[in-house]
């Protein structure tokens, strides 16, 4: 199972706002064209980071603008933004038979193991701003 896809056209949304920001509008088809999807999905991908308040969008061609300081928005802000992922990362096989040992016992040994790794994932994404992965770009770039 993988983290919805949201996620990465989130973060690569935004490093496309800023990269590009002061030199044109930076439009859904503009955008859509780096990360090569349709310009629907990063409509929604920008509704939901507005929602979130880490952009502004003006009205028909205007753009999209971040409001926020890129190191006050985590991997993580972006990560919940876009509901990567509907509440745990791991989703449990339905029904484990109670009438075997295993099954009986499997949420036992494995949930505090599963919940673990996702905070370790999430307190991963709560370390990197944005304006690590600009600086990071950036360093690409040039």
């Amino acid at each position: 199972m993988k983290i919805a896809s949201r996620f990465t056209v989130a973060v690569h949304t935004l490093l496309v706002i800023h990269t590009f920001g002061k030199e044109q509008k930076t439009t859904s088809d503009f955008i859509a064209a780096s990360v090569q999807v349709n310009p629907v999905i990063i409509r929604r991908t920008l509704l939901s980071l507005k929602a979130a308040g880490m952009i502004e969008v003006k009205a028909g061609s205007g753009g999209a603008t971040i409001v926020r300081d890129l190191k006050d928005i985590t991997l993580y802000d972006v990560y919940r933004a876009v509901d990567s992922v509907e509440g745990d990362i791991f989703h449990f096989h339905e029904n484990p038979n109670p009438a075997c040992p295993v099954g009986k016992n499997i949420h036992a040994v494995l949930d505090t193991h599963l919940a673990d790794a996702q905070a370790a994932m999430e307190n991963v994404l709560k370390k990197v701003t944005l304006f690590d992965l600009t600086c990071e770009l950036d360093q690409k770039i040039c």
